[in-house]
């Protein structure tokens, strides 16, 4: 059961990296709008990162609850995604059943929260702060680890120190955490490699954009 669960929290950080990519962003189409199979959750979901960006980082339809549709939207999308995947994998393996429930209402309190604390966001899961914060919202997919991400190469960190300090996203005790990282450094190489590539070309995308916002703000400021 034990190996279950654990295989379908990592499967289900994966679902998070697909859906949120291909369903919640839309894929791009030349000289046409993001295809999504599902319309409406896309528009859902962009509208969130509209908010999020006016509001830095935060969303009031958090604080709304259900009377918003886009949280009623995300908690009806998540009891479906939980309610079909675990209803497929309890024939086979009950704890990996059990997970998918765990992992449905885990995403909804991590992201719920995330926007109800911008600070805390900032400090436990950087990666999503990212995700609305930096200059390409098409990147960072995952929402409660950063997992996937890393197998992906999407991970895109606008500073070194808002970054996570090891692989897993979690807070580990030191005596975990270096042997972890001293290990990943020297295994895994071409993952750390991509990951400064990807933080350079952010920084400089920023540097970039920064005048432009400066210029925005001046007018706005004269207007």
């Amino acid at each position: 059961m034990i190996r279950g669960f654990i295989a379908g929290v990592m499967i289900s950080n994966a679902f998070e990296w697909v859906a949120h990519k291909y369903i919640l962003h839309g894929v791009h189409r030349k000289g046409k709008a993001r295809f999504s199979p599902s319309p409406a959750s896309m528009n859902s979901h962009w509208a969130h990162h509209r908010f999020v960006r006016k509001q830095q980082f935060g969303d009031d339809g958090y604080v709304e609850g259900l009377k918003n549709d886009r949280t009623r939207l995300e908690l009806l999308s998540l009891v479906i995604v939980a309610s079909t995947t675990s209803a497929m994998a309890y024939p086979f393996s009950k704890g990996m059943a059990l997970s998918f429930w765990y992992c449905a209402g885990k995403y909804f309190y991590v992201h719920r929260r995330a926007h109800l604390e911008p600070d805390w966001a900032k400090k436990r899961i950087p990666w999503h702060y990212d995700h609305h914060m930096n200059s390409n919202q098409d990147a960072n997919w995952c929402v409660t680890r950063p997992w996937f991400d890393y197998v992906m190469g999407t991970r895109v960190a606008s500073t070194h120190e808002l970054m996570e300090s090891n692989l897993l996203g979690m807070n580990l005790p030191a005596f975990i955490e270096q042997p972890l990282n001293a290990w990943a450094r020297r295994n895994l190489p071409k993952v750390f490699a991509r990951l400064e590539q990807n933080l350079t070309l952010e920084q400089k995308a920023q540097q970039q954009l920064q005048p432009e916002m400066v210029s925005d703000e001046t007018a706005s400021q004269a207007a």
